[in-house]
């Protein structure tokens, strides 16, 4: 029996379902039950009806479906860490310290954060609802926690409230230059369309004929009557990408996330026989943090 056919049989027989991000390797796309953006997965999470949850992403996405679905198993199937350098760039501390300085305040966290730091937010966030929440909150200053590219994209699109950005930012879309924009188009074309995830600097965003988030990206994409794509984001989501539009030209950036891939099938199987990898989250810190991700389900259902 291959790996695949083992994992089918193991998933049945454990009544579990795996859930894999669009940056995750392709031979773990191809296996997954549910591939989405963070907050397609946050949802079915919390939704899916299953005993176990094998989550294939980084640290934060595995904590979060555990704090969504307490009572269900969450398993992570990797060999060693593999967190978001986010989770580092704040502490709960110093998010208390830096909203006691402002009146009418309200923390928004991405949720590409530690749970303890989503435990002392007011609401969470994904890239792709961040809009939406902020838009919905009754309060004149939002304390954006940790990226602080999403948030002064936020900004740019928000005008009645002011953001506050954290310093922190993602380590593989933040050093993208505008020089790796402008030598893609020499080499590949100037008729390339430039889709951009809102991690990347205003420099890089402003360049771009389209900001968003993954699914967003892959949406504009697949929507568009233009052939050829220069693509900056992870290159992970060149698989679904590809499955979306074959007849397509797509670009990518070397842009690769080394924590997203250290998920493989052998790992998803060794979970899954073994129970390898089940996350606990402490409970204090389980019930601010589920707060702040059912406030972002919530407000995302409301509209």
């Amino acid at each position: 029996m291959n790996i695949k056919d083992e994992i089918l049989r193991l998933k049945e027989e454990k009544d579990a379902v795996i859930l894999a991000h669009y940056y995750q390797r392709a031979d773990v796309q191809e296996i997954a039950d549910y591939v989405g953006d963070s907050f397609y997965l946050a949802q079915i999470a919390r939704d899916v009806e299953a005993e176990t949850i094998v989550f294939c992403g980084v640290r934060f996405m595995a904590e979060s479906a555990k704090i969504l679905a307490p009572n269900k198993r969450v398993l992570f199937p990797v060999y060693t860490e593999a967190p978001c350098c986010m989770e580092y760039m704040a502490t709960p501390e110093g998010i208390l310290q830096e909203k006691a300085k402002y009146e009418d305040v309200k923390v928004v966290t991405y949720v590409n954060s530690s749970s303890a730091v989503k435990a002392v937010s007011d609401v969470c966030c994904t890239s792709s609802s961040v809009e939406r929440i902020v838009n919905n909150l009754q309060c004149k200053n939002i304390l954006f926690v940790p990226d602080r590219n999403l948030g002064s994209y936020v900004a740019e699109q928000i005008n009645d409230k002011n953001i506050i950005p954290w310093d922190g930012c993602c380590n593989i879309h933040d050093v993208v230059k505008p020089s790796d924009i402008e030598g893609a188009l020499e080499e590949h074309g100037r008729d390339l369309l430039i889709a951009a995830h809102p991690e990347c600097t205003k420099e890089v965003r402003d360049m771009a004929d389209y900001v968003g988030s993954t699914s967003g990206i892959l949406k504009f994409v697949r929507e568009s009557s233009q052939k050829r794509f220069l693509i900056v984001t992870e290159a992970g989501i060149k698989y679904q990408m590809k499955i979306e539009n074959p007849e397509k030209e797509l670009i990518f950036l070397p842009m690769i996330c080394k924590a997203m891939k250290k998920v493989f099938p052998e790992t998803i199987l060794e979970s899954l026989a073994e129970g390898r990898g089940e996350v606990f989250v402490d409970e204090e810190v389980m019930a601010g943090a589920k707060r702040a991700l059912d406030n972002m389900l919530d407000i995302s259902r409301k509209g």
